[in-house]
């Protein structure tokens, strides 16, 4: 995104060891763009509502959830309030500050719900599907398998297994798994939004 060049970035994370850890990295670059972090959740309506007047937000992309399949089973209300209510909230103020873009990174699991995760996120699919419709604000959404080394990624589980010795834990014997890099996965979700 720092490589298009826009006046502003705001990061908006809920992890302070991830906004300070992405805050940092983007200081080093020494670019021209103002980086402001905001340490919030996207649950926080007031904080969102506050961001979007304060610092009249273009684009937004919109990757905040909770993605490891076995953690949102354990925390199903935590889960679903977070990947839900919080597209929801991030939708809602999109439109009533006549945000532009609204880009939300989804996943394959979304394709058919087998799991309170890919289910969440095909219901936040939903919302902006359904406010697309009846707005100016541009709603699009991608959806990803594993992104190799990402946050939300199988990959760090594989390794650790195999260096433990194994076994591999899969899904199934014959599941096919699809692997793309972080920056193959960012232009994917840059693109889609300019493609919408």
């Amino acid at each position: 995104i720092s490589q298009l060049c826009p006046r502003k970035i705001v990061l908006f994370d809920n992890s302070e060891f991830n906004l300070y850890s992405i805050h940092n990295e983007l200081l080093k670059r020494e670019i021209d763009i103002e980086i402001i972090p905001v340490l919030s959740s996207v649950t926080n309506n007031f904080k969102l509502s506050q961001i979007l007047l304060n610092h009249k937000i273009n684009t937004i992309f919109h990757a905040a959830a909770y993605k490891h399949v076995p953690m949102v089973e354990m925390n199903i209300s935590e889960g679903v309030y977070n990947n839900v209510i919080g597209t929801y909230n991030i939708a809602k103020i999109a439109l009533k500050n006549k945000v532009e873009n609204v880009i939300l990174v989804s996943t394959d699991k979304a394709v058919r719900p087998t799991n309170v995760m890919g289910a969440s996120k095909r219901f936040s699919e939903l919302i902006l599907q359904s406010l697309s419709n009846h707005s100016k604000t541009c709603f699009s959404m991608v959806r990803f398998g594993n992104v190799l080394d990402s946050a939300g990624s199988v990959v760090p589980l594989f390794r650790q297994q195999i260096k433990l010795g194994g076994p591999v834990t899969v899904t199934h014997r014959d599941i096919t798994r699809y692997f793309m890099s972080i920056p193959e996965a960012v232009q994917l979700v840059i693109q889609s939004g300019s493609m919408a």
